[in-house]
């Protein structure tokens, strides 16, 4: 007969430490079974490491691949998840249903064992056991693993669509917050900067932006080879190639490209940290500046703000918007380009 832990939808049984803590606040969590009557167990075959998180890794194994996998494997075997102590952020991850305990709540989240899924939740929250890892993709920040997860009662996932590339699904939904909010933060007329708009989520945002009537979407991009590969989209007005972390440098190439009006709405995905300022200077007065990127430092923004008078407001990125999983992957069935990109980055 199987046994089970007691139901625990927000996991807080498996926190180790500190005790009354969340799990995604706590240092370490227990990922080993038995499973709680409300949650999933889930075969892991890839995770999905946020941008920022595996570029700060990255840096600090001087991009070596054994020494990166090393520092996963100790992370993940330290804390009972994939959560960077430095970023403070994860990721998410694809596999398959292998158990799921009586008490989940299959009335309102619909699985089967055998269904294959992605977590829309956060890899600093979801309890990790990693066997091996079998590969890693540094240019699209996964990793390909032997791993079993769980997934909580609270936790949020999104069956893979049959129409569309696995690896590119995963992409997709790793960012699918930021097209959503995206949607809701967008006016027409809007001038919108993005800081980063190359990446995967600057793309789906541009993308989205740009069906609201009057839109002008302009980006930043770092390296010319990026600049090249951007400016050609349908979606990007103007590319402009500046180092966001030089705050003053983007104040003016921006004030340059907007006949000094500036942005309504600066959207932040940049994977780097120190680009706060670069956001606050580059918005209109009462103009809106939404920090996606995990890089982000949010007092430094809040500080930075007060200290140059920049009356502006500052959003903080959701990964959570009611539906944001089959809007992001709707954008992706719709844009040729964003296809085309999407696949011959994530394939």
């Amino acid at each position: 007969m199987n046994s089970f832990r007691p139901a625990d939808p927000f996991g807080l049984t498996r926190v180790i430490e500190p005790k009354g803590v969340l799990p995604q606040q706590a240092q370490s969590i227990d990922p080993t079974l038995p499973l709680a009557e409300d949650e999933l167990q889930i075969s892991v075959e890839s995770l999905n490491i946020d941008s920022a998180s595996f570029h700060q890794i990255s840096k600090a194994c001087d991009g070596n691949l054994d020494a990166i996998e090393k520092h996963i494997l100790n992370l993940v075997k330290t804390r009972g998840k994939q959560h960077n102590p430095v970023t403070g952020s994860g990721g998410m991850l694809i596999g398959t249903v292998e158990k799921i305990g009586p008490k989940f709540p299959i009335q309102t989240k619909p699985v089967s064992v055998g269904d294959r899924i992605a977590t829309l939740v956060s890899l600093s929250l979801t309890p990790l056991l990693i066997e091996k890892i079998t590969a890693i993709h540094p240019k699209i920040d996964r990793v390909d693993v032997k791993a079993k997860a769980i997934l909580f009662a609270s936790g949020l996932f999104a069956r893979l669509p049959k129409d569309l590339p696995e690896t590119v699904s995963l992409a997709v939904l790793d960012v699918a917050g930021a097209p959503a909010q995206t949607r809701q933060l967008v006016q027409p007329g809007n001038t919108v900067l993005i800081i980063g708009g190359g990446g995967k989520s600057g793309l789906l945002c541009a993308y989205e932006a740009k069906k609201k009537p009057g839109t002008r979407v302009l980006a930043i991009e770092y390296s010319a080879a990026a600049v090249e590969r951007t400016k050609g989209l349908p979606f990007f007005d103007d590319v402009i190639q500046a180092d966001a972390r030089n705050a003053v440098e983007v104040m003016q190439k921006v004030s340059a490209a907007t006949g000094g009006r500036m942005a309504d709405l600066v959207i932040n995905v940049a994977n780097v940290p120190e680009t706060e300022m670069a956001s606050i200077l580059a918005c209109r007065a009462k103009g809106i500046v939404y920090f996606f990127s995990m890089a982000t430092h949010f007092t430094r923004a809040a500080l930075g703000a007060e200290g140059v008078g920049a009356d502006i407001d500052l959003r903080i990125g959701n990964g959570y918007t009611e539906g944001h999983a089959d809007l992001a992957l709707s954008l992706i069935r719709e844009s040729k380009e964003l296809q085309k990109i999407f696949t011959e980055t994530y394939c």
